[in-house]
């Protein structure tokens, strides 16, 4: 995603693009891939990826219009919350001074929307309406059509690293037999960069396994389809959940850091056993009607961890034309078109660096967090 808007937003300044993806636009091993992304505006205190959201959000409306493509299904998103979470309240600020629509819900009124839940612990609530659901592999592939169709060259090859000791990329070659020519290089291969520049991106970004589960309620059972189920995300449980879309089934995400994953291995990229049994588990205490539901699907998604949850954009330290986009940290899919914009943005000279995603904002880890 990242990349595929890039290509798009760079190729609006008027500059020649080529893009090169490795398995073509949308594959399953890149970690935009999958059937659905969840687009919402909640970030706490953090108005930066809050604007940015809104700002993606109009972009993705526009070009999906453009298409005529009805992939971003408004299901609303709802934050569920535990007595002593400041996080809503910090959350309710930001969408309050950028005028993005909310509602505050305490448990009865949750309880009565949505009976499909169980809440246990959660005491109250906050329900983005605006926000929703986007079909990603489809909306992937629909960003680089219409990169191709304002005359971005599409090439599907592995681009091979840099040369080592260089101070500047005169031309990259792929597995192919290609040779690539560029003034700027733009490196966005999500957990294949710390692969790629082990150096400098090694000890910045961490690949992680995350599973995600779908389960199927029974024949004609529509309380867990929008819009009568909402996207929603428990923070400090560490999962999220998708409603019942095109049949697909309810999608269940658990959001803490998962194992080490290097996107080459050859390891089953279904759901294990164990995340399923806590999958499960969730599924009985969350939405015990659907206690018994059979498992449609299972996958694995790459996280592409920074430290703090920041993206990482900025160029390469050594190499003058060498520009590294990454760090999306499970939560970059909805913000393509911002980031895109802001690398269009820092190629061209036209903004200053936000500096919390320079690799100077990146030196230490000292700890991993989720946005």
């Amino acid at each position: 995603m990242f990349g595929a808007w890039t290509a798009l937003r760079l190729r609006g300044t008027g500059q020649s693009v080529v893009l090169v993806d490795a398995f073509g636009s949308g594959n399953t091993r890149s970690s935009s891939s999958g059937e659905s992304r969840i687009i919402r505006f909640g970030y706490g205190k953090h108005d930066f990826y809050t604007r940015w959201s809104q700002y993606s959000a109009q972009a993705w409306q526009e070009l999906l219009r453009d298409w005529r493509e009805d992939l971003f299904i408004r299901t609303g998103v709802l934050w569920m919350a535990r007595p002593n979470d400041t996080a809503l309240d910090e959350t309710a600020g930001s969408l309050e001074r950028l005028r993005i629509p909310f509602e505050k819900l305490d448990r009865a009124e949750i309880e009565r929307r949505y009976p499909q839940f169980t809440l246990g612990p959660v005491t109250h609530g906050l329900l983005e309406p605006t926000a929703g659901v986007i079909l990603a592999r489809r909306a992937v592939q629909s960003v680089v059509r219409q990169a191709v169709k304002r005359s971005v060259d599409y090439l599907i090859a592995k681009v091979l690293p840099p040369p080592a000791n260089t101070e500047r990329v005169q031309a990259l070659q792929t597995n192919t037999g290609d040779q690539i020519v560029a003034g700027t290089y733009v490196f966005a291969c999500g957990p294949w960069l710390p692969e790629i520049f082990p150096d400098v991106l090694g000890e910045r970004i961490h690949p992680t396994r995350q599973e995600v589960f779908f389960f199927g309620p029974d024949a004609g059972d529509r309380r867990f389809a929008a819009p009568a189920m909402p996207a929603w995300i428990d923070p400090s449980g560490g999962v999220y959940g998708l409603p019942d879309i095109e049949g697909r089934g309810v999608k269940l995400g658990l959001d803490h850091h998962g194992h080490p994953f290097d996107p080459n291995s050859r390891d089953d990229r279904t759901g294990s056993e164990s995340g399923q049994q806590i999958a499960r588990m969730i599924l009985t205490r969350r939405m015990p009607a659907l206690r018994d539901a059979p498992l449609l699907d299972a996958r694995v998604c790459a996280y592409s961890n920074s430290w703090n949850g920041d993206f990482l954009i900025d160029r390469h330290p050594d190499i003058a034309n060498v520009w590294l986009v990454g760090g999306g940290s499970g939560h970059g899919f909805k913000h393509g078109p911002a980031v895109g914009n802001y690398v269009a943005s820092q190629l061209t000279g036209i903004d200053e660096p936000e500096p919390r995603l320079t690799l100077a904002g990146h030196r230490h880890p000292r700890g991993r967090q989720i946005f």
